[in-house]
């Protein structure tokens, strides 16, 4: 099983690797010694990613009342780790093309995932936890490991899918009876070739088993409930039609009022236009 993951990443890190100048500006960042001039200018030597950043950092989603028209200055309004998640999202959505468009629908998965992270980010700020964005984007990256099998193992991705719209048996059990791992694993074992947070890893990881996870729990929690309340009142790139378990001891661990979802799902839906118009189209564009 372990070499069976440890080819598929590998295939897919060949083909959906994150641009040299993504990889220097995570190293960067990760260096407490660089300034936020050090990590604008490398940033800066791609026009498009800077651009990118730029059109989000300055969209309705984030609501700055004063135009942000440098690398460094984001960083300082931001923050240094959120501007790295930004930079995340939008290269890891432009790294995967070519997904058979009859085997999944990418505008509806990549819907599906935005709405996850907009309604962990909303979790996220009701329970006051802090940096809320880091929870948005785990909540979009939670499935990455989806496009792995699909773009690498598409007969049997198409096979699964097929199993999982006559089952009540949740898709994630059917990939581990079928490659003995699941598309959380694929995700996680990725983002690890990427040297990404390790938050994001374990929100990848297991966010259909939120309570197996010694760190990070909160944010896996988060992630967890997103999906699942995505997968209940939005679209999934899927077509499953089946809202994935969820797991009543992550609600508790986020300590929200049941009562609350209804208002979750308001402010989310608000925020979720804002951040399709900024960050979809964004990440196909240049």
């Amino acid at each position: 099983m372990e070499t069976e993951l440890n080819t598929l990443v590998h295939r897919a890190n060949e083909l959906a690797s994150l641009p040299e100048v993504v990889m220097r500006a995570v190293d960067m960042i990760n260096d407490p010694e660089a300034s936020a001039a050090d990590i604008g200018n490398v940033i800066a030597d791609d026009p498009a990613l800077t651009a990118r950043l730029l059109k989000i950092v300055n969209s309705p989603f984030y609501g700055f009342p004063s135009r942000i028209d440098t690398v460094s200055r984001a960083i300082t309004v931001i923050g240094t780790l959120e501007l790295l998640d930004l930079i995340l999202a939008t290269s890891v959505i432009k790294a995967f093309s070519g997904i058979p468009p009859e085997l999944v629908n990418m505008d509806e998965f990549w819907e599906h995932s935005l709405y996850t992270g907009v309604v962990s980010r909303v979790l996220a700020t009701r329970h006051r936890a802090p940096s809320s964005e880091r929870f948005f984007i785990a909540g979009l990256l939670h499935d990455i490991g989806s496009l792995v099998i699909y773009r690498h193992r598409p007969e049997q991705a198409a096979m699964i899918l097929e199993q999982a719209r006559g089952s009540v048996v949740p898709l994630h059990i059917l990939e581990r009876e079928t490659f003995g791992f699941d598309h959380g694993q694929v995700g996680a074992a990725l983002m690890q070739t990427w040297h990404l947070p390790e938050h994001l890893i374990a929100s990848a990881c297991w966010h259909h088993q939120p309570l197996e996870v010694d760190e990070h729990r909160l944010e896996v929690a988060m992630v967890h409930l997103a999906d699942v309340i995505a997968s209940a009142v939005h679209s999934t790139a899927s077509e499953t039609e089946r809202v994935p378990p969820m797991d009543a001891r992550a609600w508790d661990l986020v300590g929200l009022p049941a009562e609350s979802v209804d208002a979750i799902i308001s402010e989310a839906d608000k925020q979720f236009a804002d951040a399709r118009a900024a960050i979809l189209p964004s990440a196909s564009a240049a």
